[in-house]
């Protein structure tokens, strides 16, 4: 099956003139070119437009979204990261959403409006008091420090690494990978150097603290917010817990 030019711009919001460029800088190469220069795409080429677009919705420029697609050539897990990303956004807007529904029903109604209610889901400091509550007010002002401190596309790439991660811990979980294994314990080990990227997560030297890691794993089961991001039901969560449970008492 194949779409012209014209259908695929049609369908993808873009332009004839965008995906012409896009072949001319190699990013997307049409799978022919008619004998009357019209460009058509497969399948294959459709998939690498979705990832071309889902990667430009996350604020990447071009040259890294080339970077990133000749870098991820395992499609299946590529697309499995987008799509937790993805999960987490839908989370994220439909908590935004529900906010905004509160605020006109109560301003209709004549009611009170709680703060509380009228911003979840629309600023990253909504989990202050439980983070303080967690691990101390140091870490959380030393983490909202260096958030805050971060450039749009700095804010970006690490946005793009995290659900690299998620995407990565959700792929193998859903394979039935052995949390032991050495796939599953590359994970971990990436997982802790992402912890570790973090200021103000508690440390032990170089790592971060074993009762801080160990902490985490087990909230991640325990917590709904974050077992979705490792996998439709809490089964990921929990082979990222064994995981990061071995790692831990082998390395940490």
């Amino acid at each position: 099956m194949e779409a012209s030019i014209q259908e695929v711009a049609r369908l993808t919001g873009t332009t004839s003139r965008t995906l012409r460029h896009y072949d001319q800088i190699g990013l997307l190469t049409p799978s022919r070119v008619g004998a009357n220069g019209y460009r058509w795409y497969d399948d294959d080429a459709l998939v690498r437009l979705q990832r071309i677009l889902l990667l430009r919705d996350l604020g990447l420029g071009l040259a890294d979204v080339r970077r990133v697609l000749d870098r991820e050539t395992d499609e299946e897990t590529a697309l499995r990261r987008h799509l937790a990303w993805l999960e987490a956004e839908q989370d994220r807007l439909a908590r935004q959403a529900a906010s905004v529904l509160r605020t006109l029903t109560a301003r209709h109604e004549g009611a009170g409006l709680m703060a509380e209610e009228m911003f979840d889901g629309f600023d990253h400091t909504q989990h202050r008091q439980e983070v303080e509550e967690r691990w101390g007010a140091d870490a959380y002002a030393a983490g909202d420090a260096w958030w805050r401190s971060r450039s749009d596309d700095e804010r970006t790439a690490w946005q793009e690494r995290s659900a690299t991660l998620a995407g990565d811990w959700a792929a193998a979980a859903a394979a039935g990978t052995d949390p032991a294994s050495d796939e599953a314990q590359e994970l971990a080990r990436r997982h802790v150097h992402w912890l570790r990227d973090v200021p103000g997560t508690p440390r032990e030297g170089d790592a971060p603290a074993r009762g801080y890691v160990l902490g985490l794993a087990d909230m991640y089961v325990a917590d709904p917010r974050f077992a979705r991001v490792y996998g439709d039901d809490e089964r990921g969560a929990a082979f990222v817990r064994d995981a990061l449970h071995e790692y831990a008492a082998r390395h940490l």
